[in-house]
């Protein structure tokens, strides 16, 4: 939904580049902007309470999830190391907000052309 706004507006990406850390879901890299597109569950949204909820194997998924949000984390730093600005979103974000994410990330892309000029 996200790409298909973008690309409606004429802002032109590259998918999961592999070149980057994280392989981010877009990325903008004359604007040096990366874009993330994160799962409710696999990512931790509202992590402290939603792991209470996990009944089963939690052995398995708790670190698992919270390994997920550590590297999101170290990926973040990286790209900014490298002079990206990381913007990341969750899944329910998009559906109920498109709009307001596309503003975001096409107002992001607008600031870092202007401040390479």
């Amino acid at each position: 939904m996200l790409r298909k706004e973008l690309w409606s507006r004429g802002l032109r990406y590259q998918k999961n580049c592999k070149s980057l850390p994280g392989k981010p879901d877009l990325v903008f890299k004359g604007a040096k902007v990366a874009v993330f597109c994160d799962s409710e569950f696999w990512h931790g949204f509202d992590w402290e309470n939603q792991k209470k909820r996990i009944g089963s194997k939690r052995e398995y998924w708790i670190p698992k999830i919270e390994r997920n949000i550590q590297r999101d984390c170290e990926v973040n730093e990286l790209l900014k190391k490298q002079g990206y600005r990381v913007i990341r979103f969750w899944g329910k974000e998009i559906k109920t907000n498109l709009s307001g994410c596309a503003d975001l990330v096409e107002n992001t892309i607008r600031a870092n052309e202007k401040r390479k000029l």
